[in-house]
């Protein structure tokens, strides 16, 4: 019996819908609000939220922050995944520690931070107890944007490394072992066999993890809001201003889009750089 040429279709249809109720119809209304103006469509939001008087502060701290966090995030997973291949006894339990992070909000993770940083927290008690500062210290003010940033990288590496931990151990059990074994057997170092062999082989998992902790990296909030608030302002911590304090949609709603078109651009540049060939897909 022929295959019918409608039944992928059919098959991937309860997803489209999906997609189409709870992403494509929001973008699209997101879109429209951005654009409404008193006289019809206009970019008067837009303008607007350009002539803000925290938009460049936001938009630099977004991409900074972003620029930090996501390669060493990808750094530390791949080492942690390495470490995890190599274990053998226990080595479910190592992995169910390091991703605990996981199943901690946003904002608690902000508030866990948030405990330790703060002026009377635990990192200024231990300090003073060891005669390092002579009182409490300020730290997430904005005196201090150098610490403060600081204090919000260290939180989100903490907080979503291991998301990217659990992507990229996925994709190495993938890798079969007679490739590193046959390496190993034509005298390849073990960072020779990282880097030519598990290195290529686990680009898709990278390529993915990458895309969606930058995605997530330019939508950060919680975890600011917690730790800085108004101190360091973020793309999405003006579109929560703008909505909830200034009660302007039209604004909140450009926020969005912008935060959406950087989002799309930067999965368009992960796509085309780390591009991989169909046969190592399969």
């Amino acid at each position: 019996m022929a295959p019918k040429p409608w039944v992928p279709y059919l098959l991937i249809a309860p997803a489209v819908l999906f997609l189409g109720a709870l992403f494509l119809l929001p973008l699209v209304q997101t879109l429209v609000l951005s654009l409404q103006g008193e006289g019809g469509l206009s970019f008067a939001n837009y303008a607007r939220m350009l002539g803000d008087l925290n938009f460049a502060d936001a938009l630099r701290n977004t991409f900074l922050l972003t620029l930090v966090v996501v390669p060493v995030q990808i750094a530390l997973a791949l080492l942690m995944a390495t470490m995890i291949a190599r274990i053998g006894a226990g080595r479910d339990l190592v992995l169910w520690v390091w991703v605990i992070p996981l199943a901690i909000s946003d904002l608690a993770a902000g508030l866990a931070w948030l405990a330790i940083l703060q002026s009377t927290g635990y990192l200024n008690s231990v300090l003073f107890a060891l005669g390092l500062l002579d009182g409490p210290t300020p730290w997430l003010t904005q005196e201090t944007p150098v610490v403060l940033f600081i204090g919000i990288a260290l939180a989100e590496i903490w907080r979503a490394t291991a998301i990217v931990l659990v992507i990229l151990v996925a994709g190495m059990q993938l890798i079969p072992k007679e490739f590193g074994e046959a390496a190993e057997v034509f005298g390849a170092s073990p960072w020779q066999r990282f880097r030519r062999v598990t290195l290529p082989l686990l680009k898709p998992s990278i390529q993915s993890a990458l895309i969606l902790r930058t995605v997530l990296a330019f939508e950060v909030f919680a975890v600011v809001y917690a730790l800085g608030g108004r101190n360091f302002p973020v793309l999405v911590g003006e579109a929560y201003v703008w909505q909830g304090e200034n009660q302007n949609t039209g604004v909140a709603a450009a926020y969005a889009a912008l935060i959406m078109l950087i989002s799309m651009l930067a999965t368009f540049v992960y796509l085309r750089v780390l591009r991989t060939p169909r046969e190592q897909m399969a």
